[in-house]
């Protein structure tokens, strides 16, 4: 376990981990997540569509989109503190409004504002592992609980986003 990614709050919190292999090139797969054009094809949970993203690839940038299903529209961003091509990136992901402004998950009020995601990129005999870990930044003692009860639905959310990816990269081949 590891602490809070806020110091104040003394609260040890479980990393949500999840870890997938493609059979792609590091190279393919960072650009998969680095590319607007790319990211568009593939990024969100399955049955989503991305209808509007801009991306600011920096620290201090951001991407910000809009995922689209059944006529609901969910606004989210990432804010990137790290980029380490092709091997790593660190940014804090949350739900936002049209302009990247920071608002509450429409599913859940109590979901943390910000989460501090760590996503690691390596490679082995042609394949990429991409290795996620995130933590609730700021999050107070419900925003956390709901954070923990919410691995099954984010691995199932990955799991398709994920998915996606995977067929986006197989027809690049």
């Amino acid at each position: 376990m590891t602490e809070s990614a806020d110091p104040r709050d003394a609260t040890p919190v479980t990393p949500f981990t999840l870890s997938r292999t493609f059979d792609a090139p590091r190279d393919q797969v960072w650009r998969a997540f680095t590319e607007l054009a790319q990211l568009e094809k593939w990024w969100g949970p399955k049955g989503f569509a991305i209808r509007s993203a801009r991306l600011d690839l920096r620290p201090g940038g951001m991407f910000v989109y809009a995922m689209e299903a059944g006529g609901q529209t969910m606004w989210g961003r990432f804010v990137y503190r790290e980029i380490d091509a092709p091997s790593r990136m660190v940014f804090v992901n949350s739900f936002s409004d049209p302009q990247g402004g920071l608002t509450r998950a429409p599913f859940a009020d109590a979901w943390p504002m910000e989460i501090l995601n760590t996503w690691t990129f390596t490679q082995s005999d042609g394949k990429t592992t991409l290795d996620i870990q995130g933590v609730p930044l700021n999050a107070n003692a419900v925003e956390t609980a709901v954070f923990l009860a919410g691995f099954p639905s984010m691995r199932m959310g990955f799991g398709g986003t994920l998915d996606q990816l995977a067929a986006h990269l197989a027809a690049q081949a």
